[in-house]
Parts: structure tokens; sequence; C-alpha cells
């Protein structure tokens, strides 16, 4: 199959220190497309004999770019921000290809990693610290300081916004960075390493493709002095156990087992509508924030059912690099046969499969790892697919009638990242959400971001916020200074 207009990257190395390096240990992996089998590219692959000179030279970036003045810091990532933008076209395709998920929304991916680094551009001269009155003799305030060399360990699902688009924060505040891309779509991290490498310092962005061995290397290299991860709860879980040892900081945006509730004043066409696009079937359900449980009132439960379909059809599988398509593919083998695992663990457990859960029969989709949209009704708080994270295109539907109850239901599991309440009523959505242990909630709305609000979850979805001003914060620590006026005694 012919690649249509994909760049790829030219230097398949490790990127440190603002050049290409060879790995220390010769080591080489094969990057397929999930979505064709087709090998795309042979890259190097970094283990933690090249952490020592990694982690060195990003050090010695962090030393010069911590003094530069924080406005030209700011004028900097406004230009890498154009690049990115420039470019957007050659990057989604090459992400498409990599991760599965379909190109059009690959260009909101880098659209929106663009957007990340003017925000925290415009937000350099809001690093403030504050003073304390102490009176005519005395001053007391705090700075606020970057803290070194950040590990960045990005996750499959959206390999462009989580491996570049998550970096402008660090830098902005005057961090260095170094990258670790998913091992399962690594490309457009390198690619943009070329592509913006010479805006900065040498050893200010750098990435190192690896396994989780690299990314154990890393947490626990000297160093490094925070770990940013998004990923699973056990991956985050791992790196906090692992950081504990140094007390290094940490930023874990983790995974969702998302509630949608559907009160009994609402439309039902509405409610199905916002079920299936929470779900976000667009990249097979591999998404942290998508409500896979959807908990309908039994007094419009049968006609949200009904409706259902008409909105599933509406994602049909298809080649990531065609516009047209409107459902990328599961990012591998192993995710693949963990979800039908998860569809044949539900019939077996007694959910009805109203939708799908099937793999297409289109024979161009052949060899890529695709499903259906997947819908089960007829779930119970008991059915492992209502208390696990699937990452996966399946959602659960769950009829309720006590508020009480459906309350406990959704705060039942260990999960508590995003939460969405359909209703007119809005002195009964509040309650809701003043009761719900979700970090990032909307009322008659799913999946929306506004850069600027802080996204993160309460329980095990993770610690620390992010898109918003507390995130750039984070990347800083504070030092107070204590200063005698009191001439006296000179």
């Amino acid at each position: 199959m012919r690649l249509p207009n994909i760049i790829l990257p030219s230097r398949q190395g490790l990127y440190y220190g603002g050049d290409w390096h060879a790995p220390v240990e010769a080591g080489e992996v094969e990057i397929d497309s999930p979505a064709t089998g087709q090998i795309l590219a042979k890259i190097s692959s970094a283990t933690a004999a090249d952490l020592d000179q990694a982690v060195a030279a990003a050090v010695k970036g962090y030393e010069e770019w911590r003094d530069i003045l924080p406005m030209e810091r700011a004028r900097i990532m406004r230009e890498i921000a154009a690049v990115i933008r420039a470019n957007k076209e050659e990057l989604a395709l090459l992400d498409a290809i990599d991760c599965g998920n379909p190109v059009d929304e690959l260009r909101r991916d880098v659209e929106v990693s663009a957007a990340y680094f003017d925000f925290y551009a415009g937000l350099v001269t809001e690093m403030k610290g504050v003073s304390v009155p102490v009176g005519p003799d005395a001053l007391s305030f705090s700075v606020r300081e970057p803290f070194g060399v950040v590990a960045r360990i990005a996750p499959f699902n959206h390999p462009f916004i989580f491996g570049v688009g998550r970096v402008a924060a660090p830098l902005a505040a005057g961090n260095s960075v170094i990258v670790k891309p998913p091992e399962q779509a690594p490309l457009t991290a390198l690619r943009t390493a070329e592509l913006i490498g010479h805006l900065l310092p040498a050893g200010v962005y750098n990435v190192l493709p690896g396994d989780r061995d690299l990314g154990a290397a890393l947490v626990t290299h000297p160093d490094v002095a925070f770990i940013a991860v998004t990923g699973s709860v056990p991956t985050g879980k791992a790196v906090m156990r692992a950081a504990s040892d140094s007390l290094k900081r940490t930023i874990l945006e983790l995974g969702g087992k998302n509630a949608l509730l559907a009160l009994p004043d609402m439309n039902p066409d509405t409610v199905a509508s916002a079920m299936v696009r929470g779900m976000n079937f667009t990249w097979c359900g591999q998404s942290c924030g998508s409500t896979s449980r959807a908990f309908v009132h039994a007094d419009i439960y049968e006609e949200v059912l009904a409706l259902l379909p008409k909105y599933a059809s509406k994602f049909k599988p298809g080649l990531p690099t065609d516009p047209a398509t409107t459902m990328g593919c599961l990012v591998n083998k192993t995710q693949y046969e963990r979800v039908v695992g998860y569809i044949e663990g539900a019939k077996a457990e007694g959910a009805h499969l109203v939708y799908g859960g099937m793999r297409p029969a289109d024979p161009e989709l052949a060899q890529g790892y695709f499903l259906e949209p997947t819908i089960f009704a007829d779930v119970t708080m008991d059915m492992r697919i209502a208390q696990e994270e699937i990452f996966g295109p399946v959602l659960s539907v769950l009829k309720w009638t006590d508020e009480e109850d459906v309350l406990r239901q959704i705060n039942q599991v260990q999960y508590g990242l995003t939460f969405s309440i359909f209703t007119r009523d809005v002195v009964k959505a509040h309650r809701f959400v003043a009761r719900v242990q979700s970090g990032f909630c909307w009322i008659n709305e799913v999946s929306r971001h506004v850069l600027g609000s802080a996204f993160g979850g309460y329980k095990q979805s993770g610690i620390g916020r992010e898109e918003c001003l507390e995130e750039l914060l984070s990347y800083t620590q504070e030092k107070n200074v204590f200063v005698n006026l009191n001439t006296s005694q000179f």
C-alpha cells in the first residue's frame, strides 16, 4: 500500500543535546501501522545505558534555558507553535498511520498542541511569588524557579498532544524536557525534534524512544527532577513507587471509568446523541475521559436505547489516512484482544448487546485492529465492564430510579476523572456535581475541553491538573527570601 504524502522522520536515532545519536547498546525496533500491518519505519531504541549522556545534556540545556528571560522564552515558544501549525497536515498524517486514529481528528490534536504553546507563552509572567508584610526593617518574599529536567512519558492514544503539546508548560516554566514517546507510536515525536530542535538551546528538548524499562530508568535517574505521566492506573502507581525513593515531584493523568447521568426530564434523543459522543468512538474509545458508563433513568431508558443505533452508525471504522473516516482502530493486537475479551465477558455475564461488537466486514480493513462501536444495555455494577477501564469502543448502559442509589453507583469505582449530567433542572445538576467524586464535570455537555480550565482526576485517576495556570505553576518550586533591612547592625 502506498502511503499518501507521508513524511517519515529522516533520522531514527536518539535526539538529545541538540543532535542525533546512535544508542549505546545497538537496538532497533520496527514500527508498524495498526490499521494495515505495514512496517512504517525502523527506529533506534534507547536503554538505561543511554540515560547518563542524555540526562547530562538535558541538565546542561536546563542551565541555559532557565536564565533566558521569560519573554524571550515566550517568543521561542510562539515560534514553535507557528512551526507546528505550518506542518499540521504532515504531522496529522504521520500520527494517523502510526496510532490508528482518523487523520481529521489528529489535525485537531496538532492544532490543540500549538495552542498549548501559545497559551503557556502568554502565562510566563504569571509565575509569581508573594510578599509578606514584616514591618519597615525587613522583607519576606518568594520567587518561583524551575525544577530542572522533566521526564514526559506519553501514551499512545494522542501521541502528538501528550508527546509534544504537553511539554509546553514545563518549557515555559524554564525546565528542560526528555520525552519518552509511546512505544506503539513514536514517529511524530521524532519528526517534531527535526522540526523544532534548532529553535531551542541544545538539550532543552530531547526525545528518547524506548520501552517500559527505559521509562523506569528515567523515573529513578538521580538527575531527573520531575516525572509527568499520562497513562493507566497501574502505570501511575509504578511511577509513584519508583519516584518515592528520591521524592520526585509527579503529575499523573491516569485512567477513568466515567459516568454520564441522564435524568428523566431530558429529551431522549439528546441523551442518546450525548452518550455516543461522550464515548469517543472516533478514536475507538481509547480515551481516559470517555463517559463509558451511561446511567439512564427508567422513564426514558427504552426510548434512549432505541435511538442509540442511529448515532452509533455514524461512526464507521475506516483507514485512518482517509479524511472521510469517522472511527479509527485499536493501537495493537494486545489491545484488540483485551477489548474483545471484555466484550465476550459481558455477554457471558448477561449484558445485552444493543449494537456492534464485531470486526467490520470491509476487506480493506482485514489487516488492522478494527472493531465496531459496541453498546451493551442492562449492565449492572457487578459486571467487569461496569467496573474496569476497557480503553476501547465499549459503552455500558445502566438503568436507574433512585437518586441516592445512582450516586452511590457512580462513585463506586476507583476512578474519578470525568462526569457528565444531562437535565433541565439546574439545581439538581449542581447538587449531583457537588457530590460526585470526579475532577472534571460537564452539565449538558460531554468531552469538551476549554484551555485554561483545570483538567485532572480525583481518587486513582491522577494527581495534579493540566491545561491551566496550575499546570504551569506545578512545574516550578517556590523559594522564600527574607531580607533584614535594619542598618544599625552594619
